[in-house]
């Protein structure tokens, strides 16, 4: 399964955003034994211009979103509430997505 939302980003921490991506790159393998936690084998955010806005693309795909959801919320690895404060401290309001098409095997 896929899943795909948006938020917007607090213009002043643009930096602090892509620098927190940078740090994941680095703590890959952290990154990994989340993932493998979370049933999710592929994980990308995507920084967008959207009306003058910059809004925050995040894209995952894992067996059971919903399970990659709770087990991100429960999850005991020290990087997952790192996380979560980061994206607290960075991001603005969820804008809506509609579906425009969705196909796949």
């Amino acid at each position: 399964m896929v899943g795909m939302r948006a938020f917007r980003v607090r213009p002043e921490r643009i930096e602090d955003l892509k620098a927190w991506g940078r740090q994941l790159e680095q703590r890959r393998d952290e990154v990994l034994e989340t993932f493998a936690n979370e049933t999710v084998r592929h994980e990308a955010a995507l920084l967008a211009n959207v009306g003058g806005e910059p809004v925050l693309i995040h894209l995952m795909e894992a067996e059971d979103l919903d399970q990659a959801h709770r087990a991100a919320e429960e999850d005991p690895l020290p990087i997952d509430p790192e996380h979560r404060a980061r994206m607290r401290e960075v991001l603005g309001d969820e804008v809506r997505l509609q579906t425009v098409y969705d196909i796949s095997l």
